[in-house]
């Protein structure tokens, strides 16, 4: 009878530490953004990767057809209340859906007088045509702000894609454990005056999933070949049908390549490198 009440206690044991584990590991999984979570006890090796996608790109044009853009996919998401965005990809900080509307959204530049106008004697419009103000208005009265608008999703082709490139030691292969996705607004739009990419908003890898396939008519990679076998934007990814390019490899400072590496061009050069490492550290698994 002791020994009976014994396995049972044992057995009770093993089934809370197993629920434990599996919370634990959903806990994790929910919180950084992972769709299929590796268990830390699998991993022998881990190097978190942020990599640049260009959606004109011609193997990128499938998730980025028109009117199922990727990028229309996913801001429709966030005005629906369907998908929440972060500010960025530690996703930690929420934003809401009037801020990413204002993160996609631009000013249109003031119309002015021309420097040879200003040196011809003209002043700002003020009323008339000769630079004196209407009855009733003052010559220093503010001028209206320029009007608001927002990119169109064709406006918004550059993505930063965040993933763990890590080596499971049960299964023995190399996965790409995506993390975070983020939409940023193009340093080379004519409207982004500023001149550098500008985040729009990161969103979880997981809830990105969940989104392609809830909407399976419009989240669509579309096959050029075979309209038959368009696929979900959430296979796409899983196929890794898209082309890329790395930007960033984690490191002390958390610097891009370009940063450490000290030029654009440098950078794109180091990319290459940093992909052919990877490569062969994999390759050199199987090596004895």
């Amino acid at each position: 009878m002791n020994k009976f009440l014994s396995f049972a206690a044992l057995a009770a044991g093993l089934t809370l530490s197993v629920a434990a584990s599996a919370q634990e590991q959903a806990t994790t999984a929910s919180s950084n953004g992972s769709y299929r979570p590796i268990p830390n006890s699998d991993i022998m090796f881990r190097k978190t990767i942020w990599r640049a996608i260009d959606l004109r790109e011609k193997q990128n044009k499938p998730m980025f057809s028109e009117g199922r853009e990727i990028s229309r996919i996913i801001l429709e998401a966030v005005k629906r209340g369907e998908l929440q965005a972060y500010r960025n990809d530690s996703l930690t900080s929420t934003l809401s859906a009037k801020e990413v509307s204002g993160n996609m959204s631009y000013q249109e530049a003031a119309a002015g007088l021309s420097d040879e106008e200003k040196a011809a004697g003209f002043s700002e419009d003020t009323g008339d045509d000769w630079g004196a103000p209407k009855k009733g208005k003052t010559a220093n009265a503010a001028p209206a702000a320029p009007p608001s608008y927002e990119y169109r999703p064709k406006d918004v082709y550059q993505m930063e894609l965040k993933e763990d490139m890590i080596f499971d030691k049960k299964r023995s292969r190399m996965y790409h454990d995506i993390k975070a996705l983020t939409l940023l607004v193009p340093s080379t739009l004519g409207a982004n005056v500023s001149g550098i990419e500008r985040p729009i908003g990161s969103f979880k890898y997981s809830d990105l999933v969940r989104v392609f396939r809830a909407n399976p008519d419009k989240a669509i990679w579309f096959n050029p070949q075979n309209d038959a076998q368009h696929k979900n934007l959430a296979d796409a990814f899983e196929l890794w049908l898209f082309n890329s390019y790395i930007v960033k490899v984690s490191n002390p400072n958390d610097s891009r390549l370009d940063e450490v590496y000290g030029s654009q061009q440098q950078g794109i050069l180091a990319s290459q490198q940093a992909a052919a490492d990877l490569i062969e550290y994999e390759y050199n698994l199987w090596s004895f």
